[in-house]
Formats: C-alpha cells, sequence, structure tokens
C-alpha cells in the first residue's frame, strides 16, 4: 500500500478520533480529521482522500447530508465510504434514522462500539482494491487510435498504460515482458493479426486477458472471441462507452459483455456459425 494514501476520518468523539487515528498512522496512511460536516467537505475536497470513515457527527442528520454530498458528487462517488453509526443509546441524538439508511450507499456500514482494528481491517480491504492499478498495453497499428485509447487512460487513477504496440508480434513481445494485466487488441494488423496474437498470449500467459476491439457485429464479435480465448470484446463504434467498464471487468477476470460469459460456457468447441 501506498504510504501516501490519505484516509479521511469523520467524527465529533475524541476518544474515537485518538484510536483510529492511532491505528491509521501505524499503517504508513496519512490521517485527515474532520469533526463536523461542513469541515469534512472542506477538507474532502483539497485534499481528495483515497478512502473516508464516516463516523457520528452532531445534529442528527448531518451524517447522512455529507453522504449524500459524497455520492453525488464526481470526485467522490467511486471513493470507498466506511459508515459508523451510533451506539443505540445514542442513536436520537445523532444516529442515522431509518428513511436515511435505506438510501445508504458505503462499502460498509458498522455501529459503535467497534474494534478500531475492525475499521482498519475494511479500510485495507477496499483500498487495495481502489488503489490496485490495471496494467494496461495498447495493441493497434494506427498510431491515432493508440494516441486516443492511452489519453483516455491516462485520466483514470486505477488504470495505467504499461506499454504500446504495432502489431500482433509486438503485443506478444509486450506481453512477455511487461506482464499486463489486459491487453487491448485490435484484430486486423499486419505482420500478425489481433486474432492470432490473441491465441497466442491466452496459451502462454493466460495472466493477461485480452479484450478485443472490433468491427464485426455482435454475434460474430463472441463467436471469434471464444475462439481464440479472448475475455471480452467492444464494438470500436462503441468503444467511448464502453472501453473503461470492459478494461475493469476484464482486468478483474470477468467476462465483458456479461452476455459473452454465456456464449463462452455454452458455445461448443469447433461450432462453425455458418453452417
Amino acid at each position: 500500500m501506498e504510504r501516501n494514501t490519505k484516509i479521511l476520518l469523520v467524527d465529533d468523539e475524541s476518544e474515537f478520533i485518538a484510536d483510529m487515528q492511532a491505528k491509521l498512522l501505524a499503517k504508513g496512511w496519512q490521517v485527515l480529521t474532520a469533526d463536523n460536516r461542513l469541515q469534512a467537505e472542506e477538507v474532502a475536497r483539497r485534499e481528495k482522500p483515497d478512502l473516508i470513515i464516516l463516523g457520528t457527527i452532531v445534529p442528527r442528520g448531518d451524517a447522512f447530508r455529507l453522504h449524500q454530498w459524497l455520492k453525488q458528487s464526481p470526485s467522490f462517488r467511486e471513493v470507498p465510504l466506511i459508515v459508523v453509526d451510533a451506539p443505540e443509546e445514542k442513536r436520537l441524538i445523532k444516529g442515522w434514522r431509518m428513511d436515511e439508511g435505506l438510501k445508504l450507499e458505503a462499502e460498509q456500514y458498522l455501529t459503535k462500539p467497534v474494534e478500531s482494528a475492525s475499521v482498519v481491517g475494511w479500510a485495507e480491504r477496499f483500498l487495495d482494491k481502489t488503489l490496485r492499478k490495471i496494467k494496461v498495453l495498447v495493441v493497434d497499428d494506427h498510431a491515432v487510435v493508440r494516441e486516443g485509447i492511452c489519453a483516455l487512460l491516462s485520466l483514470q487513477k486505477d488504470l495505467e498504460v504499461v506499454g504500446e504496440a504495432v502489431d500482433g508480434r509486438d503485443a506478444i513481445d509486450k506481453v512477455q515482458r511487461l506482464t499486463p494485466n489486459v491487453a487491448v487488441m485490435d484484430i486486423i494488423m499486419p505482420v500478425m493479426s489481433g486474432l492470432e496474437a490473441t491465441k497466442r498470449i491466452t496459451e502462454k500467459y493466460p495472466e493477461t486477458k485480452v479484450l478485443i476491439l472490433t468491427q464485426y457485429d455482435e454475434e460474430e464479435n463472441m463467436f471469434v472471441a471464444k475462439q481464440v480465448g479472448a475475455y471480452g470484446f467492444i464494438a470500436k463504434s462503441a468503444a467511448s462507452s464502453d472501453l473503461l467498464t470492459g478494461i475493469r471487468t476484464v482486468g478483474e477476470g470477468r467476462y465483458f459483455p456479461r452476455s459473452f460469459a454465456y456464449v463462452s460456457a455454452n458455445w461448443p468447441e469447433g461450432l462453425d456459425k455458418n453452417k
């Protein structure tokens, strides 16, 4: 875990803050604190935390309002959130109301009294997933296409372009040397096609999942991707809207689109779609 990881801890109880802060600092994380909603919003805007622990604050309802502000903000809606609610005896003073709880969008919900070690454990799980970068190799024989994809990926906190390849043979070489998690692969390229490269990559380097970029129709996409061992496909016409989701899904070892999982499991080996 990176030592500059930032945790925003929001709570108005000094003992809880002190205990949690000590445990979080012991992990090498930077701890930011706030004891009310407005201060928390200000710190979040300024520091851009990697994870937020939202404890109890007054007046009642402010924790929910802060939660809503975070989830409605493009900058924070994907930041992992751990909510620590008030104990039952203090619920009427600064706890979450039932109608608020039904709208809860958090990775974890806990109630006081809670062991700080438990909160830290959950924080570690969510940070491992959030801060892990998916290494991507971009394979296309057109420089403009590669540049466009790389520019888009460079804006994503969880994605890292580790290299570019100009044809299938170059892709195999780069996969061997750079060990990317995902190879975004064009089909039609000189020297060696993307289909042949995908087949060889999935046989020799199965830890690299291939996401094919294609201009074929959906049925053709599924068939071709299945035959060569890819984990997914995206039509170039839809790349702008589906590419990021596709890379993240394939990077987790899941098929994209979802229907491809069915095709992969049920399309008989050697089936000729034209018969």
